[in-house]
């Protein structure tokens, strides 16, 4: 709860692990915090979103994660200890500053929180971030759970200034989605008062002369961090009894000690929550008179790697079990069944526990559910404007390739049965690419061209792509959907929001605006719930050479309920007059909309014209449904401009509260 993080009286609370960074990072006294929203790590955000007033601190959801880290940069040069979180493929964005701060370093306390996300909840790759820590020369700590993700985050500023270098706080997403009791410190905190870029008397320009100049200043500075981490609290030596002994980090150590106790074995246990630089020293004294050890790490072999190299001097003979050995894979998550299965076949243990047999058993349960395919939200603009778009597209579907980008509309991807035409899974790899590759695809194949971005990934990163779309007059269909929000992350604000944390008015960036000054020509504004009006648009636009920008516009249906809810309005649902319903099913085959069922009793209905239409009626929910009214725009048999009481889905005659759980 909110209350638990602000909490000035408690010693305790039952918090998230995003939750406790944001504590560790307010018991900082942290006074400037930016960032573009990202999940594993999003909320963090939403949490600052909602305090940063009450604490006087100087929040901005930024463009993107390179301009988030340069401003927290740029607030730790001028004075001030900040923070940023970000997943690791807003890493990838931010790092080409990321690396020049590894050369010129910051000065008050600033701290990078990223979340790597194996297996891919929420992510388009399974990325290892760690290596960034080390090509980059900047420390790195690693949380096992969310009390020390607390704790690091603030031993994290401490170091940031002790060494006046940036430092990383790498999580995985089972660390940042984990809960527990955190015990809480006092706050603390100070006046938020403006100190003096100049009064620090330093320099942050690296080129040339000066970049060498801090490369040498760079790795000095790595080895005095080393010495300082071979005595960190973070970094635990649990005696054992086995000659084979553990190295691990992160949440895989939660499962080391589970596993551990589910076999009753006792093995020495190296946790590391310093890894870069790692504590060689400690390492060492560590492995020196073990036979084997096994390391237990998601994704790349990363500390297996660096063992290797140190016991080729402290330890020649020793015996790595890792993924190199093929014990664990480079793929995924880990779990419980995994590092078991391993422990168990390297102690030699037997046990009755199959955890094989467990999980072939789960997955004979599951067989016999029915598949249920995600689809967006009742009242989401997408799904009209695909639903606009497929019929557009009807007969030439062979003749586009959709190109498909990062957003709720990525879920495209898991829709491509329902929306066949729009071949949704043709491409799709990161942030913005949708233009690029849409060019270079207009230029290389005979394909219509239909590129799918969102508004906040428009402002995010795509500008460039739009510019070279204009520039060279590519024949491209660009497909900008205009939700107000960042949606898929948790409606947090964006440049073409209107208002900023928290609740701040900002200037509204008009997509349409920032795309004729880029020198666009052929710029449509559909309103996309007007569904049926949006299909002549696409249509011609298919049959015209040169680039169209399509903005299609409607509000995200859970950003826009909050905001009904903010103005005590009341959503007017929509329901199937099941006295009339010729059960075509129209809104429920064509349509998709979570709101919208089959009756469960058969019905009959004698139309004017003395036709007998029987079976069972569509239902539509009405505490799902969101009031759009694209349904009754598709129902052949309704007519939503002249309404009357021959339709088929007509107004519910009692409006419903806005779900406050959204």
């Amino acid at each position: 709860m909110l209350s638990d993080v602000i909490s000035k009286d408690k010693t305790q609370a039952f918090l998230f692990c995003n939750e406790a960074i944001v504590r560790g990072a307010l018991e900082s006294d942290v006074k400037v915090v930016a960032f573009y929203p990202g999940s594993p790590v999003s909320e963090i955000l939403d949490t600052f979103y909602q305090i940063s007033n009450d604490f006087d601190i100087k929040m901005e959801i930024a463009t993107n994660e390179k301009v988030a880290l340069e401003i927290v940069a740029g607030a730790s040069m001028g004075g001030q200890r900040s923070l940023i979180a970000m997943k690791s493929v807003g890493l990838n964005v931010a790092s080409d500053t990321f690396f020049s701060l590894g050369y010129t370093g910051v000065n008050k306390g600033c701290v990078l929180v990223f979340a790597d996300d194996p297996f891919c909840h929420s992510s388009q790759s399974e990325e290892d971030g760690r290596f960034f820590a080390s090509n980059s020369y900047i420390p790195m700590l690693e949380p096992t759970d969310p009390v020390e993700a607390k704790r690091m985050t603030k031993a994290a500023f401490d170091i940031s200034e002790k060494f006046q270098t940036i430092v990383l706080v790498r999580t995985t997403t089972r660390i940042n989605h984990q809960s527990t009791v955190v015990p809480l410190e006092p706050l603390n905190r100070t006046e938020f008062r403006k100190a003096s870029f100049r009064e620090f008397n330093r320099k942050y320009a690296t080129v040339g002369l000066k970049a060498r100049a801090f490369k040498l200043k760079m790795l000095e500075r790595r080895e005095r961090i080393r010495e300082d981490f071979e005595e960190s609290e973070f970094n635990t030596i649990i005696e054992g009894t086995a000659n084979i002994g553990v190295i691990v980090s992160g949440v895989s150590y939660n499962y080391v000690r589970e596993v551990s106790n589910k076999l009753e074995i006792n093995p020495p246990i190296l946790k590391l929550g310093t890894t870069y630089p790692l504590p060689k020293n400690l390492i060492s004294s560590f492995i020196k008179d073990l036979e084997g050890v096994i390391v237990v790490e998601e994704l790349s072999p990363y500390l297996e790697i660096q063992l290797k190299a140190i016991a080729k001097d402290s330890n020649p003979n020793l015996k790595v079990y890792g993924k190199e050995s093929g014990h664990f894979s480079e793929a995924f998550e880990y779990n419980i069944p995994i590092v078991f299965n391993v422990f168990k076949e390297i102690y030699k243990i037997e046990t009755p526990i199959d955890y094989d047999a467990i999980v072939s058993r789960a997955d004979e349960l599951k067989s016999i559910l029915p598949v249920r395919i995600p689809v967006f939200c009742p009242g989401c603009p997408h799904r009209a404007t695909f639903w606009a778009l497929q019929k557009a597209v009807t007969g030439k579907s062979n003749q586009i390739a959709l190109i498909n980008d990062i957003g709720c509309y990525s879920m495209l991807l898991l829709n491509s049965e329902i929306y066949p035409k729009l071949h949704g899974d043709d491409l799709m790899l990161s942030m913005g690419a949708t233009l690029g590759s849409g060019s270079g695809i207009s230029l290389a194949a005979n394909e219509k061209v239909i590129s799918v971005i969102g508004d906040s990934t428009f402002f995010h990163a795509g500008l460039p792509g739009m510019i070279n779309i204009c520039h060279h007059n590519e024949n491209v269909i660009v497909i900008v959907l205009d939700n107000s929000v960042t949606a898929m992350t948790g409606q947090q604000t964006n440049p073409g929001t209107g208002y900023s944390p928290p609740n701040n008015p900002k200037n509204k960036i008009q997509i349409e605006d920032v795309l004729k000054g880029i020198g666009f020509k052929n710029i449509i504004i559909n309103d996309c719930f007007d569904a049926k009006n949006c299909i002549p648009s696409f249509k011609k636009a298919l049959e015209e050479p040169g680039p169209t920008v399509i903005i299609s516009r409607g509000p995200c249906a859970l950003w826009n309920d909050r905001r009904k809810r903010t103005r005590g309005e009341k959503i007017q649902p929509f329901y199937v007059d099941q006295d009339v319903c010729r059960k075509c099913h129209t809104c429920m085959k064509d349509f998709y909309c979570p709101a919208i069922s089959m009756d469960s009793q058969e019905k009959q209905y004698t139309d004017e014209n003395g036709k007998l239409w029987q079976g069972f009626s569509s239902y539509i929910s009405p505490e799902l449904c969101d009031g759009c009214g694209v349904c009754s725009i598709l129902c052949p048999y309704t007519n939503h401009e002249n309404r009357s009481e021959k339709d088929v889905i007509k107004f519910h005659e009692k409006q419903r509260e806005v779900r406050h759980d959204l």
